[in-house]
């Protein structure tokens, strides 16, 4: 254990492990899909829906877990105290756990295929945790190229959006494939967020960030663009009566996107002060979310 893991008390090291507010990430898509299917449809199924809820969690805390256990083997989380696998000294342990989570996850799944009779929703969650696995798993570990971003895009966005509604309608719709499009995008900027602070330790085990790939100024750079660009995309689907127009409702997250970009584009190469920035990126992403579904709903 190290000077710096000494002084930082234990409660605070496993809550950052545990990291209780990226569980809207898991949250988010279930609740924006389940939204737009109540604005086409006027019925929501309670029961498939707080299924979907406790399964998202679950496959998430499998995706968290195992990200420390892979993370362990390339030797990129030495430094940090609050990986579980550091914190509990059991990469094996832990390697369970994750896959419990995932089974149990998994399982709620199947409880709503079933309750549908329809499989379609077991195949999409599938290739969500396909992509998850690539993400950092061997030997495809594709967030060492950079590519975390697209899988993530991916995973919470369209494929994620789309189970949620599927789960409710077992049919499609466009306006929930414009509103994925939001939802895939905020949430790759959390993902986006989280590795200015870790530049040094990435390039130490050759992972190839973006933010490795393009510095963290010119990386503080796009971050702004990425931000904005969830605003004017709204704007868009509304004025082509895609949105109704309460989802604009949207834009009262402006003031944490205006201070995430103001800390960030300041900190970029301050470890320690931009470290914090992917939570900014959590509540940017828990209230523009939250509230294009609470639009939806009362459209």
């Amino acid at each position: 254990m190290t000077q710096n893991q000494i002084s930082i008390p234990k409660n605070k090291l496993w809550l950052a492990a545990i990291k209780p507010p990226m569980y809207s990430v898991a949250i988010m898509p279930i609740w924006v899909g389940s939204a737009v299917a109540f604005a086409e449809t006027k019925i929501l199924n309670p029961t498939i829906f707080s299924i979907f809820i406790a399964a998202a969690i679950l496959i998430l805390a499998w995706e968290n877990i195992s990200n420390d256990v892979f993370d362990a083997e390339t030797g990129i989380d030495k430094n940090k105290h609050h990986s579980l696998v550091n914190l509990t000294g059991n990469k094996q342990l832990m390697f369970w756990l994750g896959n419990i989570c995932l089974g149990s996850g998994l399982l709620g799944i199947i409880a709503i295929a079933l309750l549908q009779q329809d499989p379609t929703v077991i195949g999409i969650i599938l290739l969500c945790c396909g992509l998850g696995y690539m993400y950092q798993g061997p030997p495809f570990r594709l967030g060492y190229q950079g590519l975390g971003e697209i899988l993530c895009f991916f995973a919470f966005g369209p494929l994620g959006t789309s189970a949620a509604y599927y789960s409710q309608t077992q049919t499609w719709s466009i306006t929930n494939l414009a509103a994925s499009v939001i939802v895939g995008i905020v949430t790759s900027l959390v993902l986006f967020c989280s590795h200015f602070h870790q530049v040094k330790d990435d390039i130490a085990a050759g992972k190839r960030s973006p933010i490795v790939r393009l510095g963290t100024q010119t990386g503080a750079k796009v971050l702004v663009w990425f931000t904005a660009s969830i605003y004017p995309f709204n704007l868009l689907f509304v004025l082509l009566g895609i949105f109704p127009v309460w989802t604009l409702l949207s834009w009262v997250s402006l003031p944490f996107a205006f201070k995430l970009c103001r800390h960030v584009l300041e900190n970029h190469n301050q470890p320690d002060k931009v470290s914090n920035c992917k939570f900014i990126a959590v509540a940017v992403h828990f209230w523009s979310c939250l509230l294009l579904g609470v639009g939806f709903v009362l459209g």
